[in-house]
């Protein structure tokens, strides 16, 4: 039944596999439960309430995508989309976090208007396959960046902005002994590398805790005091429906709000899907992605859904790319996912504490280095690419921006191709992308 359903023998993987793939995507992103409550709770949102909303709203869309998509993909609040939420909609803006959500509900709706009309999958297919592999491997690189930070191998520096930090600190030298691990899983060819690496690194992060190593650092493994708890907050659920009048009382605002959520959201989340379908090998030799459109029309809907739930924007997870580096190619993986998210609910105290993000560093890493492989069928001999494919990638990481590095990637490329007088091969929908994102870097529209 579920090699019919989800066609396990066609994309050469099993149940096993997609099983473990699906664990390991839920470990790699399971600090949204964490961070996301924390974060919504300085725009004046209750955490318990938000932290019911995060499982279940990103439970219920991993499950979506894995059933209607069959993509092997979790869902859940989006990093960046939250800090727009929080400290420009309602910390900058002045707007309640009522208003914030109908906000979040208005944006996902177009979203999913401008995805079932087929202009995203429009948008998609007039970028240049080189540009499509340098997106996907700038994401590998902003990835592993993401590891090193959360495990504290990179830090903050006054004069250099970052630098390495203190390699003998606790979460640093187990995020390190991680990612050594993970790599010789990988080298070994060891089935479910990723996963192993990360429960490995978990249990040595309980023996430092033991031993008295990092004891009390927020970015060490912890044993858990309480293993089963529920928290509800019913104010949440529909919340945004009281914002609505405050939303539209100001129409300026109101109009700024929604372009800035629907401008991040599409290009953040299309450019991790695009990653995504390039590792997991649903794109052909012409381009053109298998399953796109279904992905993307799950990927729309999810925002209505947590908006629903009480939770800032959902997207496509770009550490789904640690399930896909395990094996995982079908939606069963994103099954698993969903579940797991769900039974977060109950078990939240126990995956807070053992998977933190010193420990999900290695898997970021290893996964980022398995993105960058792709840059291999890029055109090198040619200035064009190679100088958009190189800004996409650096701006990126430097930006902390999936959709800046996109932004700047086709700016680049849309000058670059007018310098070499072939101006008139660039397509009408480069020529807009190119314009909206020169506005958008330097007047910020």
């Amino acid at each position: 039944m579920l090699n019919k359903l989800f066609k396990l023998d066609e994309k050469n993987t099993n149940a096993k596999t997609e099983l473990i793939a699906g664990l390991t995507t839920f470990l790699a992103m399971a600090y949204i439960l964490g961070v996301n409550p924390a974060m919504l709770a300085d725009g004046g949102m209750p955490a318990t309430g938000v932290f019911f909303a995060t499982a279940v709203a990103s439970g219920i869309a991993c499950i979506i995508m894995g059933l209607v998509a069959n993509w092997p993909v979790g869902l859940a609040p989006g990093m960046g989309l939250n800090a727009l939420f929080t400290y420009t909609i309602i910390l900058g803006m002045g707007c309640s976090w009522n208003a914030a959500l109908a906000a979040v509900v208005l944006s996902s709706i177009i979203f999913l208007i401008i995805t079932i009309s087929g202009l995203r999958e429009a948008i998609l297919n007039i970028i240049p396959i080189d540009l499509k592999l340098g997106i996907g491997a700038a994401i590998g690189f902003f990835l592993a960046f993401l590891g090193l930070k959360g495990a504290g191998i990179i830090v903050a520096d006054p004069s250099t902005f970052v630098t390495l930090g203190a390699m003998t600190s606790a979460p640093a030298l187990l995020a390190l002994i991680g990612i050594l691990i993970t790599l010789i899983f990988y080298v070994q060819k060891v089935p479910g590398a990723v996963f192993f690496g990360l429960i490995i690194t978990a249990i040595l992060g309980l023996i430092f805790t033991v031993f008295g190593f990092g004891a009390g650092d927020p970015l060490m493994p912890s044993i858990p005091t309480e293993f089963i708890s529920f928290s509800f907050d019913t104010s949440l659920v529909g919340g945004f429906l009281s914002g609505f009048g405050e939303l539209f009382s100001n129409i300026p605002n109101l109009i700024m709000i929604l372009f800035s959520l629907v401008f991040v959201t599409f290009f953040d989340t299309t450019g991790t899907l695009l990653g995504i379908a390039n590792q997991a090998g649903y794109i052909d030799e012409k381009g053109e992605i298998e399953g796109i459109e279904k992905a993307f029309l799950v990927d729309a809907l999810s925002g209505v859904i947590g908006s629903i739930c009480g939770t800032s924007t959902l997207t496509a997870y770009v550490e789904s790319a640690t399930g896909v580096g395990s094996g995982g190619r079908t939606g069963l993986a994103a099954i698993v996912t969903g579940i797991l998210f769900l039974l977060s609910v109950f078990f939240a105290p126990t995956v807070l504490a053992l998977f933190t993000s010193t420990v999900t560093a290695a898997a970021l890493v290893m996964v980022g280095v398995l993105m960058i492989m792709q840059l291999k069928d890029v055109q090198w001999d040619s200035l064009v690419v190679a100088s958009s494919v190189f800004m996409t990638i650096i701006m990126m990481v430097l930006t902390y921006s999936i959709s800046l590095g996109i932004a700047w990637g086709f700016v680049t490329y849309t000058v670059a191709t007018i310098a070499t007088g072939k101006y008139k091969e660039i397509s009408w929908g480069i020529w807009v992308l190119a314009i909206v994102f020169f506005l958008y870097l330097f007047f910020g529209l």
